[in-house]
């Protein structure tokens, strides 16, 4: 994928409510700053548009050089309830002002109160959670509460994790052999071969959407149901935003009932109303045993957490599971007024209603191009899959392109992810109003019509 180079461009001035570019691109006074970075942290840091983050508010980032851009990233898939939420921001202030910042596992208030309020919008039988810092951690805990569930129901053979190709579910050990992006495991080198990939599907690389395709790749790893602990997808893949059909969803559930394997639905990036449902699976009409979050939880602090059956939580005994920042007071604070902003605001419905217009605007924009081989999502989430016309294969510059026209135009997202890197992703907050949704997608029409003629 190309690399912005730290070379100011002069980019045509923008002024609108919501947008304004004054300066060159990057801000020249910003390149110190930017090379400072570069020479204290590993370069596995750089990538992203060259914008040093000064203030954000509501659907907006601005920089200290009087740029202003509306958020197509919500830092990438962070800030559900919107950047800096009055009532996030006040949750923060009042704890910190409390003088209890941390606690470990001991008890504290701000938790349990997180956590009911929580386990109150879960639907039977996801009824116990425990708090984490990341959405990696949660995927390492769900994949060993897989493992220690399958040994108990059917021994040391039962230890088999199936997960699915091009799938995305952190960066450690256990949840990159969980995922299904190979260039991203190379690292590893030996291989867990309890873990194995099948085809995901999306309609797109994997045309076969039926169940049948699950049995037979099964078949072909050589691997029987009763030797399957636990089944582990993304609710949508998040590289480019594909749903799986409801009917091989539905099946899969029955499937893992029969077989007595637990079904995980990953939703670090589904979850907390971002597809236009409060929890991503219920647009399959399902529950599955366990779920993971990150990201949306708290629209700023890093928390996360897994939740499922209350038999399969408990697996493990007092003082065996635990991690050295879980249930932080602070961040526990964030977690419950972002919920509660999400639900007192109807950011579940809004996120439902914009996504018609953004999914809508997106479709228009594709009609009649080649170049763009698919829009997929749900609500406030998007996939953009740019290709090569000819070949069908992922077109990581035309990708990057776009997204960086849309940097110069006002409009800011994280740098093309998905396989190969040919997908533009856009997830903005789930406060935008119409105004900014519309006046948005402007600007991406603009950005995808120049790139393609450039290319």
């Amino acid at each position: 994928m190309p690399a912005y180079e730290l070379k100011p461009e002069a980019v045509t001035p923008v002024s609108t409510e919501l947008r304004t570019i004054q300066t060159e691109l990057p801000v020249p006074e910003s390149i110190p700053l930017l090379e400072r970075l570069a020479a204290l942290e590993p370069i596995a840091m750089q990538g992203q548009p060259p914008v040093v983050w000064d203030r954000a508010e509501g659907a907006t980032v601005s920089d200290r050089w009087g740029n202003r851009w509306i958020d197509w990233s919500s830092g990438v898939l962070i800030t559900n309830a919107g950047h800096a939420d009055p009532r996030v921001v006040k949750a923060i202030q009042d704890q910190v002002e409390k003088r209890m910042l941390t606690s470990y596992c001991f008890p504290n208030e701000p938790r349990l109160a997180f956590l009911e309020r929580v386990v109150e919008t879960l639907p039977e039988p996801l009824k116990k959670v425990f708090l984490l810092t990341t959405g990696s951690e949660t995927v390492e805990c769900a994949v060993k509460l897989c493992r220690t569930y399958g040994v108990k129901v059917g021994g040391q053979e039962k230890s088999v994790i199936v997960s699915y190709n091009n799938s995305f579910h952190g960066r450690t050990l256990g949840s990159q052999q969980a995922g299904g992006i190979p260039v991203l495991k190379d690292w590893i080198v030996n291989l867990d071969p309890g873990f194995i990939q099948i085809p995901f599907p999306d309609g797109y690389r994997q045309p076969d959407t039926s169940f049948e395709v699950f049995e037979q790749s099964l078949a072909e790893a050589g691997v029987k149901p009763s030797q399957v602990a636990g089944v582990i997808l993304e609710t949508y893949q998040g590289g480019d935003a594909c749903f799986a059909p409801v009917e091989y969803m539905q099946r899969l559930r029955g499937w893992c009932d029969e077989h007595q394997a637990l079904l995980v639905c990953d939703e670090v990036q589904a979850g907390f109303g971002r597809t236009g449902k409060l929890w991503g699976f219920e647009h399959y009409d399902i529950v599955p045993d366990l779920t993971t979050w990150g990201k949306g939880i708290s629209s700023s602090l890093p928390i996360s957490a897994i939740a499922g059956r209350p038999d399969v939580m408990d697996l493990h005994p007092a003082g065996s599971m635990t991690s050295t920042h879980s249930g932080n007071p602070v961040c526990c604070a964030a977690a419950l007024a972002s919920l509660d902003a999400i639900l007192e605001d109807d950011m579940v419905g809004n996120a439902a209603r914009m996504g018609e217009v953004l999914h809508q605007g997106l479709a228009e924009i594709a009609e009649g191009r080649p170049e763009i081989a698919g829009v997929f999502g749900k609500g406030l989430v998007a996939g953009v899959v740019m290709v090569e016309p000819e070949s069908g294969d992922p077109h990581p510059a035309l990708a990057f392109d776009i997204v960086k026209r849309c940097l110069h135009k006002g409009v800011l997202m994280f740098s093309p992810v998905g396989f190969g890197g040919g997908t533009v992703k856009i997830a903005p907050p789930l406060m935008i109003d119409e105004a900014a949704m519309r006046e948005s997608l402007e600007v991406f029409a603009e950005a995808v019509a120049e790139a393609i003629a450039a290319a």
